[in-house]
């Protein structure tokens, strides 16, 4: 490469996205996380909620800081998805606290099935922040459907 030919370092949302990608290359382990990653966010929401709702409406304000600062495209695909989130934990109504314990449980376990099947821990074990990055992963495809670049 010379001099006037610019050198461009992968964005960090790809770097996150990639590396997040290695960990999740089995096909049942990829159709698992597809599945039980917008139920592990939904019931997380609905389980912060029920300690308090500001609770929730904080995670929910830093998540979107974290996304804004990866992708102003995932931060709005993710602004709409919470709202969806946000609506159906209401809809819960006075069940929520059991619906979520059961589904969070539930979602959990099916996740570490995958990566029982895939033969690689959880990226999160690397570290914490690809608990938000799963729903990013979960969301590539759909945008990738519509041509949608982030």
């Amino acid at each position: 490469m010379d001099d006037l030919t610019p050198h461009t370092e992968p964005r960090r949302i790809d770097q996150l996205l990639d590396h997040y990608g290695y960990s999740h290359q089995h096909p049942v382990n990829e159709r698992i996380h597809f599945l039980a990653i917008p139920l592990i966010m939904l019931t997380l929401i609905g389980l912060m909620f029920e300690i308090h709702p500001a609770v929730a409406y904080v995670f929910l304000a830093a998540s979107m800081v974290y996304y804004l600062r990866l992708s102003l495209v995932f931060a709005a695909v993710m602004a709409a998805w919470t709202a969806l989130m946000l609506m159906l934990v209401f809809a819960m109504g006075e069940h929520r606290l059991l619906i979520c314990v059961t589904v969070f449980v539930g979602a959990w376990v099916l996740q570490f099935i995958g990566h029982q099947l895939e033969g690689k821990k959880p990226s999160f074990f690397e570290d914490v922040q690809y608990l938000w990055v799963g729903p990013l992963f979960v969301l590539r495809p759909l945008l990738l459907r519509f041509k949608l670049t982030w």
